[in-house]
């Protein structure tokens, strides 16, 4: 049983027997009578946690957190509880970041992380005691970003900030995390929406200099890989001719269960690219994609030079508009389970992220084409040419003649498939209800 005694010079300690059998003292120092007294119930509580061996409850867990670090410090001294990490800001992001360096997380995810980290010390400073940390202060810290960053941005920084704040309240060196109901979630931005049309797609096709070009173009723009995570794991050995399907590792769901690898068809625009390539390869490379392989080639920029000399004007997020001018196309086409399925993602990142509406949408509505020959995506020549048109070849709509769309991406709408019409439910009339006699 813990005791408190008071000193002659009016300070106290706490005696009790640890769970070792020997007896130990804490030192409080000039502290009331009471409080010492809430602290000698807390050390019998832990001891006999110890002795039990389990946990303390979740209450003597919050009064632990709450503890100031001065007596925590005191109570880990006699085995009671664990050492807090330093609670000074910049000390606990560089050991965090170093822990995280060395768990096999990714060095592209590790940047980011400090990247952000960066952002707090600089607002903060590195001194700065996480427990003085206020929701006050993330709100002051967002408005800092806002005033500098964009807004997606600014949700990927919080949602790191968070990140941190979380694994410091599991350590038990704060409270409460003080970002916590701060937006982070990434939005959709349709400012940044395009949707690439085929003739346009077959100019900028027509521009690249060589067959590996040619080859990462298609599996962005009719695979719908991402570009460049998902290039560099190609093999030749995930190429199934014969079921005329691709394997493709994709390093940024890996994380998620089963979201390691997927399956896409070996669609017919995108099949004659790969032969080609197979043509050209090294038989001592496994590797399909060998452009991209060092990670100091800038892909974008020399991309967007293609592009320019393909006389279509460069458009936002160049790589990602691909991805989701061919999830456009196909969800027209198949269900949107199909789709996703193909691309690695769900039907609302697609709505949020993916799916657009552009005006041959309006185009073909408006003529009155019907639910049966509606396909969102599609554009105008690709509705009069064959579903399996080779982009390779010459096609009606690489003259150039093809409309320019304007995307709109999809919000709050329904994202399935348009269905025949004796295939859609639709609203009928409610029966009224009946007791135990049939009405007349």
């Amino acid at each position: 049983m813990a005791s408190v005694s008071t000193d002659p010079h009016g300070t106290r300690r706490v005696q009790f027997t640890g769970p070792d059998g020997k007896r130990r003292t804490v030192r409080l120092g000039k502290l009331s009578k009471r409080g010492a007294e809430e602290i000698a119930g807390l050390v019998e509580r832990l001891t006999a946690a110890a002795l039990a061996g389990h946990a303390p409850p979740d209450a003597d867990s919050r009064r632990i957190a709450g503890l100031p670090d001065a007596t925590h410090a005191k109570l880990a001294a006699v085995g009671l509880v664990t050492a807090r990490a330093s609670n000074d800001l910049g000390e606990f992001l560089a050991a965090y970041l170093r822990t995280r360096e060395t768990d096999g997380t990714k060095p592209g995810t590790i940047d980011h992380l400090r990247r952000s980290a960066n952002d707090l010390l600089g607002y903060f400073g590195t001194d700065r005691r996480l427990r003085d940390l206020t929701r006050g202060d993330a709100d002051d810290f967002r408005r800092h970003l806002s005033g500098r960053l964009g807004e997606n941005t600014v949700r990927r920084r919080i949602g790191r900030a968070k990140q941190f704040m979380t694994a410091a309240l599991r350590k038990e060196l704060i409270e409460r995390n003080p970002f916590e109901g701060q937006a982070c979630q990434v939005r959709g931005n349709p400012d940044r929406a395009y949707y690439l049309t085929t003739g346009d797609a077959l100019r900028v096709l027509d521009a690249c200099p060589e067959t590996q070009w040619r080859l990462i173009f298609s599996l962005a723009r009719w695979g719908g890989l991402r570009c460049p995570s998902e290039l560099v794991p190609l093999t030749w050995d995930d190429v199934d001719w014969e079921r005329n399907r691709l394997t493709v590792t994709s390093p940024k769901t890996a994380h998620h269960e089963g979201g390691g690898s997927r399956t896409i068809p070996l669609f017919p625009e995108l099949r004659p690219h790969l032969e080609a390539a197979r043509e050209e390869a090294d038989p001592r490379v496994p590797h399909i994609v060998t452009r991209c392989r060092d990670s100091r080639v800038n892909l974008r920029q020399q991309f967007q030079r293609i592009v320019k000399q393909s006389g279509v004007k460069p458009w936002p997020k160049l790589f990602q508009n691909l991805r989701a001018t061919r999830q456009t196309e196909l969800a027209g086409k198949f269900p949107v389970h199909v789709v996703c399925e193909w691309f690695g993602n769900s039907g609302p990142v697609a709505a949020e992220h993916y799916l657009q509406v552009t005006d041959a949408d309006y185009d073909r509505a408006s003529a009155g084409s019907g639910d049966a020959s509606y396909f969102p995506g599609k554009s105008d020549a690709e509705s009069d040419a064959a579903p399996t048109q080779n982009p390779t070849l010459p096609a009606s709509d690489k003259s150039g003649q093809e409309r320019t769309e304007t995307p709109q991406t999809l919000q709050g709408q329904e994202i399935w498939p348009a269905q025949s019409a004796a295939g859609r439910s639709s609203p009928t009339k409610i029966a009224p209800r009946v007791g135990l006699e049939p009405t007349t």
